[in-house]
């Protein structure tokens, strides 16, 4: 039986993924939970509606000459535009190899364009791997694609949105059973909290 998806990106999210007003990289982890939740796809849905009717009302403007055509130009280069939403995301970027990080933690890159510090990258951990406690000076978007992690905010199965930023620190364990795949969007770094993992900080990189 599949797992109900429980945690998703707050309304916020969702309707500043609608209106394109989210940078690529956070985009990305939107785009792969609308593509495993239904719900939430409707939802994205209902505000390009409400955008669209706003548009409608709007005052009408003249356009600068080319502007058509450089958005058709935007609309083709862009992975996220709505006729590939509901199709396999990652087809349009290119995967890094996965690599060792840690004791059962491997990664891989995700080939969207690293602007202000943001980076965008696929996790995956063994069952029962302990990550570090840890916290982040900027934000770590999470969307769980295989597998399950949980921390004290709750479980994370497949299709679960993780929206953390700096005020939050978690200790993640990879629940028992498949190994945890999980596109992340992270600024910034993560700052581990122990005694140890500040010791060690150096030596790790995501």
């Amino acid at each position: 039986m599949t797992e109900a998806i429980v945690h998703h990106p707050t309304d916020e999210t969702l309707a500043a993924f609608a209106s394109g007003t989210l940078d690529q990289a956070r985009g990305l982890v939107v785009l792969m939970h609308l593509s495993l939740c239904a719900a939430c796809s409707r939802k994205v849905g209902r505000f390009e509606a409400i955008g669209g009717e706003l548009l409608e009302q709007a005052a009408s403007v003249s356009m600068e000459p080319g502007a058509l055509r450089n958005v058709l130009r935007l609309i083709e280069d862009n992975p996220s535009a709505p006729e590939t939403r509901l199709n396999e995301p990652l087809d349009h970027y290119q995967l890094g190899p996965w690599r060792w990080v840690g004791p059962g933690v491997r990664q891989r890159s995700v080939s969207v364009p690293e602007v202000s510090n943001i980076k965008v990258f696929m996790l995956k951990a063994a069952p029962g791997t302990r990550l570090p406690h840890h916290r982040h000076d900027g934000y770590e978007w999470t969307c769980v694609l295989e597998g399950a992690f949980e921390h004290q905010f709750g479980r994370y199965g497949p299709g679960d949105f993780d929206e953390a930023d700096e005020t939050m620190e978690h200790k993640p364990t990879v629940c028992a059973g498949d190994p945890c795949v999980c596109i992340v969007a992270l600024e910034g770094n993560i700052v581990l909290q122990s005694r140890l993992g500040r010791i060690l900080q150096p030596l790790f990189r995501l």
